[in-house]
């Protein structure tokens, strides 16, 4: 068995010379970019072999996420990528309007784009920052001793540092490692999927100035003009009782598939001519929309879980990656500031669950309505514009999900105190 040991030196207010960050997508990256920014070193393993260039769907990374992102010096890079999020527009599925959301004008526009492009410019930023990044080590165990924590990879190899941090998605092996009981990852109800037709939209819309989410009959569709109008990128959450399996979704093909959203949008204006025209070798599907139940144990020992491995809210509310990527650089400052790791855990515990857990609760409830058959969406088509003018304005909605900035330079407080389970007190 081979052993990489990888601790440096602990300096004298307690922060780690090295940590082990598992999981390489978005959250790690990140992670690896703010702990350097810190002043700690980092190496990412990754249990995949090879690289994910050019592998996943689309998603919106929010003015919050974007702020995020400009910490670690990135707001350039992802600022050339994808295209900006207009107003966003909510419909009935039959053409009609029942709100709009504008953003707020002190506010950058969020920015939609394709997962591997922003996994691009991670992993150029990290090659260029000398972080390294080890594939095909798959997490299998870890030990933790009074220097440091040895994480235990499938391949037979380890390798040690001072802490290891668990970015490694819904299915996380850090997440079981510090807690066995701890839950899994909860399915929505709902399937997605999605991709790019030759239908070229008209008014604001084609010009790629708004995005549009509309409750069909049968099904949610959400659909915007490509930046370089050449036609119109789609996804449809097709409400689907029990999960299938990615074996499953591929075997039955994406013309059927296509198939199935035509027949469900079939009364849907204008989701049946976007799909008319949809081309099935675009489409990819995600068999199973999932959903972070609130994790009781964020951190124990040396170990701690950031991203998606703790808080993953569904797709509805637009803040999975965005949320990802703040928490992976409040991890880092309060990993900077605070005089040992377990005091820099339970700060970052306190600081990040509140939010997070908001904004699931608030997107699960997106969800059900999602999910919740003809009468539901029905309800949910009369009700809406009433909630969109009170309680659901874009000030009160968007200000404390969009309005979050991270404040670098201002030093982390220590918490009171932390409970018998891991947790600030």
């Amino acid at each position: 068995m081979s052993t990489t040991r990888t601790t440096g030196t602990t300096g004298t207010t307690g922060t780690p010379g090295k940590a082990l960050i598992i999981g390489g997508g978005i959250a790690g990256p990140v992670m690896a970019l703010a702990l350097r920014k810190a002043g700690i070193e980092a190496e990412i393993f990754e249990a995949y072999r090879t690289s994910a260039e050019g592998i996943g769907g689309t998603f919106m990374i929010a003015p919050n996420g974007l702020g995020a992102l400009a910490v670690v010096g990135l707001e350039a890079e992802v600022g050339r990528i994808g295209q900006p999020v207009g107003p966003m527009v909510i419909e009935d599925g039959k053409g009609g309007v029942l709100a709009e959301f504008s953003g707020l004008a002190d506010l950058p526009r969020g920015r939609l784009m394709r997962r591997a492009e922003l996994y691009e410019v991670l992993q150029r930023r990290l090659g260029e920052s000398g972080i390294a990044v080890h594939h095909g080590k798959r997490l299998v165990g870890a030990e933790e001793g009074p220097d440091g924590v040895t994480a235990r990879f499938a391949d037979g190899s380890s390798a040690t540092g001072d802490l290891l941090i668990g970015a490694d998605g819904t299915g996380s092996t850090v997440r079981t490692l510090i807690d066995p009981a701890a839950p899994a990852a909860r399915y929505t109800g709902l399937l997605g999927i999605g991709g790019y037709s030759a239908h070229r939209l008209s008014g604001r819309a084609g010009r790629g100035e708004t995005v549009h989410f509309a409750n069909g009959a049968r099904a949610f569709f959400g659909y915007w003009s490509l930046a370089d109008g050449s036609g119109t990128a789609w996804f449809s959450n097709i409400p689907q009782a029990e999960p299938l399996t990615a074996e499953y979704v591929r075997s039955v093909g994406m013309a059927q598939w296509l198939g199935r959203c035509r027949e469900l949008h079939a009364d849907d204006v204008p989701a049946r001519d976007v799909l008319r025209m949809a081309d099935v070798e675009t489409m990819e599907a995600f068999p199973r929309l999932e959903i972070m139940p609130s994790v009781p144990r964020w951190y124990r020992g040396r170990m701690v879980l950031v991203g998606d491995s703790v808080h993953a809210p569904s797709n509805s509310s637009g803040q999975g990656a965005s949320l990802a990527v703040e928490s992976a650089v409040e991890l880092a400052r309060c990993l900077r500031d605070l005089p040992d790791h377990t005091a820099a855990f339970a700060a970052y515990e306190a600081m990040r669950r509140p939010r997070v857990e908001k904004i699931a609760a608030d997107a699960a409830r997106t969800n059900s309505q999602k999910s919740s058959g003809p009468v539901g969406r029905m309800m949910f088509r009369l009700v809406a514009p009433i909630a969109m003018r009170t309680f659901m304005s874009p000030e009160r909605m968007l200000r404390p999900v969009h309005g979050y900035r991270i404040d670098w330079d201002r030093r982390v407080a220590p918490v009171r105190g932390t409970s018998r389970h891991g947790r600030a007190a």
